[in-house]
């Protein structure tokens, strides 16, 4: 097999060009539960010298695994052009859509022809683009954003994590004719109340 040089191809022309100086690297990740079920994505944007620059994620209803990949390539496409640097690496633990955003695999599902129509004309935007595979052991942060988003989709919290309970508030009050009557603010019907007699 040939060697592969340090140049990047161009992944929609012939031409290469050398990686530049400044770039982020965004590890991407998609999922969803029962594929089609609940999807989300998850994605860990770094610069070039690995510091953190972003975490994003968000919950895509009813959807296929492919879907949501795509969701999350197109997500950190959009970020690197509207934050910069124009130079994006991308890493997915995909290989499908690595392979289809390379033109290895051709693109036969209608849906995810449109996305992957929309994600060559975010690179095409790009001063520079790079897209990698990776097992997901070495996805893990982006797995769990994906993970997240699913469960806040759904109602599930993670394991390990209490939801958050709001602070409790105090208010001042008379009874009249058997009711609690509020002089400090106002309660919807329904609210549980714990009351303390003062004297």
């Amino acid at each position: 097999m040939p060697s592969h040089s340090p140049r990047t191809r161009d992944l929609f022309g012939s031409h290469t060009a050398p990686v530049p100086q400044h770039y982020l690297i965004a590890h991407s990740d998609g999922g969803a539960r029962g594929n089609p079920g609940p999807a989300g994505y998850g994605v860990v944007i770094k610069d070039e010298a690995g510091h953190k620059v972003a975490a994003l994620s968000e919950y895509l209803g009813h959807q296929t695994n492919n879907f949501a990949e795509y969701q999350g390539l197109i997500a950190a496409l959009e970020f690197a052009l509207k934050h910069g640097p124009k130079a994006l690496k991308v890493v997915s633990d995909s290989e499908l859509l690595v392979r289809q955003i390379k033109g290895i695999y051709k693109v036969k599902n209608p849906t995810l022809q449109d996305l992957h129509a929309r994600a060559k004309e975010l690179i095409a935007q790009l001063d520079w683009f790079s897209i990698d595979h990776a097992l997901r052991e070495h996805n893990r942060e982006a797995d769990r954003l994906a993970n997240e988003a699913m469960d806040k989709g759904t109602g599930r919290v993670a394991a390990g994590v209490s939801p958050a309970r709001p602070s409790p508030q105090e208010f001042e009050g008379v009874v009249r004719d058997g009711k609690i009557e509020l002089q400090n603010g106002e309660l919807p019907d329904g609210t549980r109340v714990q009351v303390r007699v003062k004297n």
